[in-house]
């Protein structure tokens, strides 16, 4: 108990100084400006204004962000590419840029290891508890990070055959393919119709559509969205009507679903094997042969009196 109240003595005088110093350092005019904000509001309305940012923007990021200037000098730049591109393969979750994620993982590292150090103080498993704290420290971060991964990737999978319909559908019907890319893209969600957008705008500023698209499978790595990219800039360069190109690749992805639920419907006796295994079969075996073994028992034991 002594720990933990001096953790969170040390922990609230850590903040008290952090927020202190953003007091003093702010710049002035930012200061007068939320000053004159604030008052002109409380004129208006007698009730208290609600900041509109969420508690993340407001006070975790910038704490991420002064902490990694010293943690991105630190990291090899192997590793900070490397992460680098797995954010952007999830979509930047929560804004977090590469050296915020790197501080957050530092956070967490340092919070499971002293948790687990500080709650066993005085007894002989204090290291092990320390190094088991470490571990699911260093793993838990890059654990949450493949999930996000793969579910923006598995979500982009499930939406690009309709994607794909609606665009064949809007080419077909007179619009050029960056206008009805636009028409489709304000009209869905999603990451898939995030993605396109970001390719509409790359065009809009100047960038080939080739380029535009090459860097879209590359910022994706989903294998079909690949292939539809490669499918357009080969039509691109040979001048082939895209309207049959659209056509074709979305009878593709359609048949590459069905053959992705063919093949889970395929592994799921498999997958069911070991819930049955461990969880129902031995449930089963006590409801059925329970009341057996237990006359079996009362039987031997009368027979041994």
């Amino acid at each position: 108990m002594l720990a933990l109240f001096l953790g969170a003595i040390a922990l609230s005088v850590a903040v008290a100084v952090y927020l202190l110093g953003i007091a003093i350092y702010e710049p002035r005019e930012r200061v007068e400006q939320r000053l004159d904000q604030v008052f002109r509001r409380s004129a208006q309305v007698a009730s208290v204004p609600v900041p509109e940012d969420p508690f993340l923007q407001r006070a975790i990021l910038p704490l991420l962000t002064n902490m990694s200037r010293w943690v991105i000098r630190i990291t090899p730049i192997g590793w900070r590419n490397s992460l680098r591109h797995k954010l952007i393969l999830a979509g930047n979750p929560g804004g977090l840029e590469t050296g915020q994620f790197l501080a957050l993982y530092s956070l967490t590292i340092i919070a499971f290891t002293l948790s687990p150090f500080l709650l066993t103080r005085g007894t002989d498993q204090q290291m092990l508890f320390a190094a088991v704290g470490l571990g699911f420290g260093l793993l838990i971060p890059d654990f949450w990070l493949k999930g996000r991964i793969q579910t923006r990737q598995g979500a982009m999978r499930k939406a690009l055959p309709s994607f794909l319909d609606l665009l064949t559908v809007s080419v077909e019907a007179g619009l050029g393919f960056d206008a009805a890319l636009a028409r489709v893209t304000s009209r869905e969600e999603g990451p898939l119709a995030e993605e396109f957008q970001r390719v509409l705008q790359e065009i809009r500023m100047g960038k080939p559509r080739r380029d535009a698209l090459k860097d879209l499978g590359n910022r994706t790595e989903v294998k079909e969205l690949s292939g539809f990219v490669a499918a357009l800039v080969q039509a691109d360069q040979l001048g082939v009507s895209i309207g049959n190109v659209l056509r074709v690749q979305a009878q593709q992805m359609r048949r590459s679903r069905r053959q992705r639920a063919e093949e889970a419907a395929m592994k799921a006796p498999i997958k069911m094997l070991f819930p049955l295994v461990f969880f129902i079969f031995p449930s089963l075996f006590i409801v059925l042969l329970g009341p057996a073994v237990i006359q079996m028992v009362e039987t031997f034991g009368q027979m041994m009196r």
